[in-house]
């Protein structure tokens, strides 16, 4: 049974005091013996995501009663174990929506999951078909009632860096004191907050950790994930760029959450980014594959083999991921269509050229020149946009790298320097509004 047909045997029921939802999965004759695989908890400030993972399609029903707040779940074809009691301890003090799980065997067979909330959420139920490692999975996403305005919340984390501010905040460590000032280039150098701004305006840096949550990414011989070297890179990046009075940044995710490729690209352009930048670590086909590559979107095909498949590996992170094709608003899936102009991949392939010269001078390159593929998340119509593959997770050499803070750190430097001497060379223009 394919997505779509999964998802259209929801059915919605309306009460007064509560609203109840059922999912009904597979055949009336559910299997024996099934099995819960897993339970995870991902908690983030736009959601917290729950994904019951079992072996067998089953038969769920949740409702969602008010006052207090809380959404109860029935698992029909499942007897209570240590496993499913397992799920109170993967709440988080800090998750912003649950406050508490209980579990219980509500009747024979039937698991009843009770999550008390900290507010009122809006809960979305969808299925996954299973893919690579995932067996059938169940998720629940709680969004909360009034979501908060993006613009509003990246301002409030960007306190002190905006164009009407005289008085620069407490010059904090400058984290390129720390390197060989030998490494440094002439053209663009970190300097303390309280110095002149260079640009004739603020500049709104996007930098996207790949993959998330339910979506590893690559895994390393070791067994470390992407999706954590790429989190610990970008915080890095965040901290380099966030030294200095011309820029202020988004992360499209701060924590190891799932965040769908075309959300990512909204987030980018609520907050009216100027350059969005995805950092991954991937793998390939080949273990001995190693290098840097930086690669900006194509809209008449990859420049290479190799740029169309990562293309591709990257593009399923949303399968992987577990995308809820039930919430794609139209300005989502309108990003994912091929919108993105002729200026915006020149910008894109100048800005790749820049980081590449600068990480060149430490590490060495899978491809010396900017590589084009479509890529879902490089195409924000209005934004130049890249994806930096740092090094390949796969090689076990490269991999022990990218474990390393001090080449974690490295690579940042090179990203901000390259960005540095791009926008030296095409400042930004003033905007509107």
């Amino acid at each position: 049974m394919n997505q779509e047909k999964r998802n259209s045997l929801f059915k919605f029921i309306s009460y007064s005091a509560f609203t109840s939802t059922s999912l009904f999965l597979g055949p009336t004759d559910l299997a024996k013996g099934a099995s819960l695989l897993g339970i995870r908890i991902w908690p983030a400030e736009e959601y917290t995501r729950v994904t019951l993972e079992t072996d067998e399609i089953l038969e769920i029903k949740h409702q969602l009663i008010l006052d207090p707040n809380r959404l109860v779940v029935d698992i029909k074809g499942l007897e209570l174990n240590s496993s499913i009691k397992e799920i109170v301890a993967k709440v988080q003090k800090n998750d912003p929506y649950i406050a508490s799980v209980r579990v219980g065997q509500y009747q024979p067979k039937v698991v009843r999951l009770v999550f008390d909330l900290k507010e009122e959420i809006t809960p979305q139920l969808f299925s996954l078909d299973p893919v690579g490692a995932y067996k059938n999975r169940f998720v629940f996403d709680l969004y909360p009632r009034t979501p908060p305005d993006p613009m509003a919340t990246f301002l409030s984390k960007n306190m002190g860096n905006t164009e009407e501010d005289d008085v620069i905040a407490q010059i904090t460590k400058n984290r390129l004191g720390q390197t060989n000032s030998n490494q440094l280039p002439e053209t663009f150098v970190a300097t303390p907050k309280s110095t002149k701004r260079r640009f004739s305006r603020m500049i709104t840096i996007a930098i996207d950790p790949g993959h998330g949550g339910e979506d590893p990414g690559a895994i390393g011989s070791t067994g470390v994930m992407e999706k954590d070297i790429v989190l610990s890179i970008s915080k890095k990046l965040k901290d380099i760029f966030d030294d200095e009075a011309d820029f202020r940044t988004l992360l499209t995710r701060d924590a190891d959450y799932f965040v769908p490729l075309g959300v990512r690209v909204q987030k980018a352009r609520q907050v009216k980014a100027d350059l969005f930048i995805s950092i991954h670590a991937d793998a390939y086909l080949l273990p001995h594959a190693k290098g840097a590559s930086i690669f900006a979107l194509s809209q008449q095909g990859a420049s290479t083999t190799a740029a169309r498949w990562m293309a591709n590996k990257e593009n399923a992170s949303d399968l992987i991921g577990g995308l809820n094709i039930k919430t794609k608003d139209a300005e989502v899936a309108k990003l994912l269509l091929d919108l993105s102009t002729t200026a915006q991949i020149k910008d894109s392939l100048k800005l790749g050229s820049s980081i590449i010269q600068e990480i060149s001078g430490f590490a060495s390159l899978h491809s010396k020149k900017v590589e084009q593929a479509s890529f879902a998340v490089l195409k924000a119509p209005d934004i130049p946009s890249i994806l930096v593959e740092t090094a390949f997770i796969s090689n076990p050499e490269e991999e022990l790298k990218l474990m390393n803070e001090t080449f974690q750190f490295q690579l940042s430097q090179a990203v901000y320097k390259g960005v540095g001497n791009f926008l030296l060379k095409n400042p930004p223009t003033q905007r509107q509004g």
